[in-house]
Order: structure tokens, then C-alpha cells, then sequence
């Protein structure tokens, strides 16, 4: 998968080679990769014997791979690892760095009272309806874009909404693959 427009790289002091993750050991190798999507190490645990990766992309689409194998149960576990966009962990400062960089990237830090009464109530109809949060690329949306997406995602059937999520995530991971994985 390739993303246009992505935004800066995050504040990683150093960046991994696809060489040193196909050389490196399990442990290692889940350190570096298992935040790539969020609080599912297991995702880079399973993936790590399928190397070696002959590129970012490649690697990629193996932890989506594993991903899609995974089955529906840990595929609801990995959608609601996510945290709520404007939820209570963003307003308590209880995000990822991933996730708190992300939000901010999208203007999601900088809210009016009125935007975030919307997004909170847009989260508890999305989670009443779904039964997990509603995930959506951040860094590749604005608040304005995400406030748009909710009403029109509410009218997707359940399958469809979590094949969305899957593939928001999926978008996700790249990106933040590319903050730790020189290309």
C-alpha cells in the first residue's frame, strides 16, 4: 500500500533497515514493530517468522496478511485496542505517543467545547451501534474530514465497518512504519 502525502516522520532517534528487522531476533524485532499497531504486539510476534522482507512495503503487507488471517475475534481485539478520537484517554493525556501525535496531527488537540461534545457524542452512537471505536487514519484526515466521516460510517452494516477499520488500521501501521523503518 502506498500513501501519498504522508505526513513528517515521528521523533524516533534512530531508524531501523529492513536488513537489521530480517536479521534481528524475536525480541527485538516485536520491540521495534509491535507498536506499529496499537497494543497488539501479537501482530508482530506471528509475522516475524515470515521473513525475510525485501522492503517496507513487503513487510507491510506480511503484518497485514497476518492480520487478515487472525480471525474475527482477534480482529475485534486489535479494532478495540484503538482509543476513542477525542476520547477520555485523549482528554486525560493517557494516549500512545503514536495515538497523541496522530490526534494532534489532525487538529484533534485544538478543539472548541462544541467539537468535542460532537465527538463524543459521535463516539458513544459509533461504539452503541458497532461495539468497538471508530478508527480513521488521523494523520491522513483533519478534524473537519473525521467530524464528516461519522454520520456516513453510522450507516454502514457491522461487516462493513469493521472491514473499514481493518483497512484504517492498515493505513495506520504503514505510516507508522515508515516513522521507524528507512526506506
Amino acid at each position: 500500500m502506498v500513501i501519498g502525502n504522508c505526513q513528517g516522520r515521528g521523533n524516533h532517534a534512530l531508524l531501523h533497515s529492513i536488513p537489521e528487522l530480517n536479521r534481528s531476533q524475536r525480541e527485538q524485532f516485536v520491540r521495534l514493530i509491535g507498536p506499529v499497531f496499537e497494543h497488539s504486539p501479537w501482530i508482530s510476534e506471528q509475522t516475524w517468522p515470515k521473513r525475510p522482507f525485501a522492503d517496507l512495503d513487503a513487510l507491510h503487507e506480511s503484518l497485514c496478511q497476518t492480520v487478515r488471517d487472525a480471525g474475527d475475534e482477534k480482529q475485534l481485539s486489535l479494532i478495540r485496542a484503538h482509543p476513542d478520537l477525542v476520547g477520555k484517554a485523549a482528554l486525560a493525556g493517557a494516549l500512545t505517543a503514536a495515538s497523541n501525535s496522530e490526534q494532534a496531527s489532525a487538529g484533534l488537540d485544538k478543539l472548541s467545547p462544541e467539537e468535542i461534545a460532537a465527538f463524543q457524542k459521535y463516539n458513544a452512537a459509533y461504539r452503541e451501534k458497532f461495539g468497538f471505536p471508530f478508527v480513521i487514519c488521523a494523520r491522513l484526515n483533519k478534524k473537519e474530514a473525521i467530524l464528516k466521516a461519522f454520520p456516513l460510517r453510522l450507516e454502514h452494516s457491522r461487516p462493513e465497518e469493521i472491514k473499514t477499520a481493518l483497512e484504517e488500521i492498515g493505513k495506520i501501521a504503514y505510516l507508522r512504519l515508515r516513522d521507524i523503518v528507512q526506506t
